[in-house]
């Protein structure tokens, strides 16, 4: 990969930031409803904070910051970078301004370029290579962090009583649902995670042989209605239905149905980043947690997939889900929200909604962190999760490949995570 096609990404990912951040009203950017939810200020801040920490202090001799603590307001959970300030607390820093965050971007946007512009004329070629790396981590991360923006901002616009909406639209309610088909798939042994000389994240590493079972795979995502069905036979209240975590969770949150769910005046709707609209029947489910995908599971009398089984299926039609992944992206950023599935093929593996598999989250045979604290990328956060795969409406189409491992605690449903069912 040449430096200008690196220095040329870099740029077009700082900018698309800007660009989804338009919509928002100037009290919009210090929003955080939840300690999981960070606000839009912050998401900006942070991103340049990682290029700023990882590239310029280390490579760019000299490098003077705008504000040294910086490092502390914005370091997300770098231990061996030092301190970090209270996550639930990022929606108090009023200052720095938005106008300040700006400034900042800029300023580390123009650092980077010029250090991006000395990488061919470096003696030192590893340490060339280590910088073009870090670089290419530090895109990923930022367009990991603008799928954050738009989950973490529709949770902080739904706790408003006023439903505000982030960008104009309607979801198409009149889809029809087509029933439910099912894929065989052989069992063997089959290798899985990344292979290639693309940009993957550590945790997809290494590329390593495992044993699947024969199985089935169903064609598309649950729906609204078909969960709908789930609750009014009683699904949130039936004990046998739930993993224990789970069942305390249920009861201790009082869960009824999915986030962002809301049932008035006789009306069925859903809370979108398009504000209220009629749930839609045949839209996937979103928004819903491990233990609910698990407890919907049981009730259908199936279960979900393995990350093995998912990963196999989406390896053999991988090119065509990421070439309409990539050539949706505008149709889709400009949506956000899953679409319907139409046809009988397998659909949905990438640009609707990440599917929760019954995997927890835990290192390859062979992974190794990088070293220093970058290494805290991935790895020390192999312990209660769950994997999901995929990818949503949100997703950036960069990331929308088959060995990609989402993971989130199973508690979790603020992000557009929904179900794949599998037997």
């Amino acid at each position: 990969m040449s430096t200008d096609s690196i220095s040329d990404r870099f740029v077009a990912t700082r900018q698309r930031f800007l660009a989804i951040c338009q919509p928002l009203e100037l009290e919009d950017y210090g929003l955080q409803a939840a300690e999981f939810a960070s606000p839009p200020k912050w998401h900006l801040a942070h991103t340049t904070w990682f290029f700023e920490t990882f590239l310029l202090k280390p490579f760019v001799p000299g490098y003077q910051s705008l504000e040294s603590l910086y490092e502390v307001l914005f370091n997300s959970y770098y231990n061996g970078i030092g301190n970090q300030h209270p996550r639930g607390q990022r929606g108090l820093l009023s200052r720095p301004s938005l106008q300040d965050v700006f400034a900042y971007r800029e300023h580390v946007d123009h650092a980077m370029l010029s250090l991006l512009a000395t990488v061919d004329d470096r003696e030192d070629r590893q340490e060339a290579e280590e910088l073009i790396a870090r670089t290419v981590l530090g895109i990923e991360h930022e367009r990991q962090h603008q799928e954050l923006f738009f989950t973490d901002i529709k949770f902080s616009l739904g706790a408003n009583p006023l439903y505000p909406r982030y960008v104009a639209g309607d979801v198409n309610a009149q889809i029809p649902t087509a029933p439910v088909s099912w894929t065989a798939f052989d069992g063997g042994l089959i290798e899985i995670g990344y292979e290639g000389s693309d940009f993957c994240f550590d945790n997809e590493l290494p590329r390593h042989r495992t044993y699947i079972e024969s199985f089935e795979l169903a064609n598309r995502l649950v729906t609204n209605g078909e969960y709908q069905a789930f609750i009014d036979d009683g699904g949130y209240e039936r004990p046998e239905l739930w993993l224990a975590d789970g069942w305390a969770t249920v009861q201790r949150e009082k869960w009824g149905g999915p986030l962002h769910w809301l049932d008035s005046g006789g009306q069925q709707l859903e809370f979108t980043l398009m504000g209220l609209q009629q749930r839609a029947a045949a839209i996937p489910v979103a928004h819903v947690s491990g233990y609910e995908a698990d407890a919907y599971a049981r009730w259908a009398g199936v279960r979900l997939p393995t990350e093995a089984e998912w990963e196999h299926v989406a390896a053999m039609s991988y090119g065509l889900d990421r070439n309409q992944a990539t050539s949706q992206d505008s149709a889709r950023a400009a949506l956000c929200h899953p679409e319907a599935a139409a046809g009988e093929d397998l659909q949905q593996l990438y640009g609707a909604c990440w599917q929760w598999t019954q995997t927890a989250y835990s290192p390859y045979p062979g992974f190794a962190p990088s070293a220093g604290a970058i290494g805290e990328y991935n790895g020390k956060f192999m312990s209660n999760q769950w994997v999901l795969r995929g990818g949503s409406c949100v997703t950036p189409p960069s990331q929308a490949r088959p060995t990609y491992r989402n993971f989130f605690y199973p508690q979790d449903r603020w992000q557009f995570s929904g179900i794949r069912l599998a037997r």
